[in-house]
């Protein structure tokens, strides 16, 4: 697989929350800044950032808007879509990865905290 080919299949795993899948793409020590949130490694770390964060969630549309690929590095613009009991919520998200051997070995998101904040209360639905 490409490196732009490993992100879309992480991208798709994680949009149905198949987290299991998903960590199948990411190296060991994988580092995921989710910024302004933080710095984890690894699948174990990824798992517990992710799972509380989409454990209310009930539906995930990641739509891609833009992707750039040079080499191992692939940066995806997306518009993330999620469905809650509220109903539907939006997060612009930019999404930078390096990719060795079909792994994603760094994974930094880039969002804003105050647009997903009011998304997962309901304020901004």
């Amino acid at each position: 697989m490409t490196p732009l080919e490993t992100v879309r299949a992480f991208l798709a795993a994680a949009e149905r929350k198949d987290f299991d899948a998903a960590l199948k793409f990411v190296t060991p020590g994988c580092e995921y800044t989710n910024l302004p949130m933080g710095t984890v490694r690894g699948p174990q770390g990824i798992r517990q950032t992710l799972e509380p964060f989409f454990a209310p969630i009930e539906v995930n549309e990641f739509r891609v808007l833009r992707v750039a690929a040079d080499g191992p590095l692939v940066f995806v613009e997306r518009l993330d879509r999620h469905c809650a009991a509220h109903g539907w919520w939006e997060l612009p998200v930019t999404g930078v990865f390096e990719v060795h051997d079909g792994r994603i070995t760094v994974w930094r998101e880039y969002f804003d905290v105050q647009t997903m904040q009011k998304g997962m209360s309901g304020a901004a639905s």
